[in-house]
């Protein structure tokens, strides 16, 4: 495990103040580009998926579409996205949070899960974990059970962890990376 994580690390470009003065962007991106790498992730991922004994991946919007839906194809799983309001067509269950500035709400298609379902729900980065706790409801919501949360990259200095462990409620957070 330590050779894909320096694989990883070496991949990720660190970009200065983006969005905004002070803040250093984790840049995936070349990571994506380079296919030893993506791979790597990729495998590492489904790993946990299948360790997890998930059902179906949830990617949430916009770059855990991007790792989640190779994932769940390399362990064999339906991939479903969680959307931000109000971009999925047809009936949906939605699930509001608070962020920093304000709120926002993401969407899940309501028959995409079901009570046999065990969800990995899977994502770039863990920040302050908001929207990540807001799926574990949302999923909840839907009659499925939160198999564990695995994410790329797990920013610990913005306590994302110590906010999702309660509502996981025993599920596994994994991170391959913690910067």
């Amino acid at each position: 495990m330590t050779e894909i994580r320096e694989l990883l690390l070496r991949r990720i470009r660190d970009v200065a103040d983006y969005p905004e003065p002070g803040v250093m962007f984790k840049d995936i991106t070349p990571l994506l580009a380079d296919p030893a790498a993506f791979t790597a992730l990729t495998d590492a991922l489904a790993e946990i998926a299948e360790r997890t004994g998930a059902t179906k991946v949830v990617g949430l919007e916009a770059r855990g579409f991007i790792l989640g839906a190779p994932v769940a194809v390399r362990a064999g799983l339906g991939f479903i996205p969680v959307r931000k309001a109000g971009k999925l067509p047809g009936a949906t269950l939605a699930q509001a949070y608070d962020l920093e500035y304000g709120s926002a709400e993401i969407e899940v298609h309501a028959e995409d899960l079901t009570a046999g379902d065990r969800v990995l729900i899977v994502d770039d980065v863990l920040a302050t974990g908001g929207t990540a706790e807001a799926s574990v409801q949302l999923i909840r919501r839907a009659g499925a059970e939160v198999a564990g949360l695995a994410v790329l990259m797990e920013l610990g200095f913005l306590s994302g962890r110590v906010r999702l462990e309660p509502a996981l409620n025993g599920a596994p957070l994994e991170a391959l990376l913690t910067v």
